[in-house]
């Protein structure tokens, strides 16, 4: 999953860099990385115009249209097909008519039954791999791949990445995939348009930014100066409706100063550095009468020291960790523990409120085969939730997945160590880590309880929403997916 979307999107975690380098990875035709353009002895890593034609080449033949011998049902019957999933992509339709009540029970039942099938080849596949079976392992990949699709139904849409994560991970190649993209400067207006239908779509992103602005609100309520220091600012439209809500204050507006700290890479997935952050923030102050001062530091969070921050005496510090803390190494990869001491960092600068919106999954220190299944679960509620919106052949859809989601897959599964990026915890562990931190908890209000309902009710009914101890996580039917949390 990105780490954020829309609203905060940078390429280097929520773009898909899943293609064949040296490895076999995409020798199978039925594989969503297969390129032609490089056979099995190339060398590692791919160069950036090797990868970024490499992607051309993939993008357009999962999109090709349908030849004579092309399948014409989009999700193969798991017990029978065995042909190219390459050749079941059709010409994207627009939104289908409503089925009727006899084709809706036929396709739960037929979704139940795919959904055990390849969650069942999948599981024993990771086995094997982890017992170090490599003939079983191999003979499950070939049988796998008959039976996945990136336009079936969501389990054999995620089942064909999770397949290529299995197969990274045995040629010790997950860390090529994940870094590959860094080369490849996409063009913004076509990112942006990913994360913006997955913005759209699902509420996650929604809610998290809701729940953290309304927090805020409340803490700043009665400052005069205000300094907002923003972990991942990417675009800063995340600001807007505080802005505007401040601007509106009846003693009149404060002085606000936000600090937007993002790394290198993410002005690829704005298409400008952050000087586009300023001069976004700039229109604001003039719309709204506001005063606001912008400071851009281009730097990896783990990276950031008091004296880059510039704190001044008098202002109510904020800050707000969106989406971005799970990417900051702990004591298991690093003695140091970047993690825990850029949380004390934090809290020696004594903010009024910290927020803190993460992916409520538990894949940071767990095993290979808890996290694999974890990974199942959690993805599996996420392509759920968007089979509700997105109709499976849906270019878009096939766009959003595999620009947004897939790599994040590979990567918890393929990689180890520090090549492992993703490292997502739980809500407990999080409020472990910020309590030896010195915080306390800043209960969310229940003002923004009753907005994010609202939100909730224009989507579907299968979302969730749950309180615990003055934090909010909101899932897909009785799954956790998205935790918000506020802290002094």
């Amino acid at each position: 999953m990105p780490y954020e979307f829309s609203c905060t999107p940078t390429s280097f975690s929520d773009l898909w860099a899943m293609v064949s380098l040296k490895f076999d990875l995409g020798s199978s035709p039925n594989s969503p990385l297969t390129s032609s353009q490089f056979d099995s002895d190339s060398s590692l890593p791919l160069t950036c115009s090797q990868f970024y034609y490499a992607l051309q080449e993939i993008e357009t033949a999962l999109m090709a249209p349908d030849t004579a011998e092309s399948i014409t049902s989009s999700a193969p019957d798991p017990q029978t097909s065995s042909q190219n999933n390459l050749a079941t992509i059709q010409t994207p339709r627009t939104w289908p008519p409503s089925p009727r009540p006899e084709k809706r029970h036929k396709e739960k039942r037929e979704s139940s039954s795919v959904l055990e099938h390849v969650t069942h080849l999948l599981t024993i596949c990771a086995e094997a791999l982890a017992d170090e079976r490599i003939p079983d392992f191999d003979s499950l990949v070939a049988e796998i791949r008959r039976h996945v699709s990136i336009t079936g139904h969501p389990i054999q849409r995620l089942g064909a990445y999770m397949l290529e994560g299995l197969v990274a991970r045995h040629q010790a190649s997950g860390s090529n995939i994940y870094l590959a993209l860094s080369c490849r400067r996409p063009e913004s207006k076509e990112l942006m348009s990913y994360m913006r239908i997955l913005y759209d779509v699902c509420p996650y992103f929604k809610f998290g930014y809701i729940a953290a602005n309304g927090a805020i609100a409340e803490a700043v309520k009665n400052e005069d100066q205000i300094h907002i220091i923003d972990f991942q600012i990417a675009q800063g439209t995340q600001w807007v409706t505080l802005v505007q809500a401040l601007a509106a204050r009846p003693g009149g507006p404060p002085n606000l100063r936000i600090t937007g700290i993002d790394d290198p890479l993410s002005e690829y997935a704005r298409g400008d550095g952050l000087r586009l952050v300023g001069s976004m923030l700039s229109d604001l102050s003039k719309k709204f009468s506001i005063p606001i001062e912008f400071n851009a530091l281009p730097v990896y969070a783990p990276e950031v020291t008091r004296e880059m921050l510039d704190v001044r005496r008098g202002e109510a510090i904020v800050v707000s960790l969106t989406l971005v803390l799970h990417h900051t190494a702990d004591e298991s990869v690093d003695v140091s523990n970047p993690r825990d001491g850029l949380l004390r960092m934090i809290k020696g600068l004594s903010p009024k409120v910290t927020t803190l919106v993460e992916q409520e999954s538990n894949t940071n220190t767990a095993s290979f085969l808890m996290r694999f299944a974890e990974t199942m679960e959690y993805y599996s509620a996420m392509f759920e939730s968007i089979d509700v919106t997105l109709p499976r052949e849906s270019r878009e859809r096939i766009n959003v997945e595999q620009h947004c989601l897939a790599k994040d897959i590979v990567n918890v599964i393929a990689c180890e160590g520090k090549e492992r990026i993703e490292r997502h915890e739980l809500l407990g562990k999080w409020r472990s880590r910020f309590a030896m931190a010195g915080f306390k908890p800043f209960p969310l209000s229940s003002h923004v309880n009753s907005v994010i309902r609202i939100l909730l009710g224009k989507y579907s009914d299968k979302y969730s929403l749950v309180e615990r101890d003055g934090a909010m996580l909101l899932g897909w039917k009785n799954r956790n997916l998205i935790s918000a949390s506020a802290w002094q």
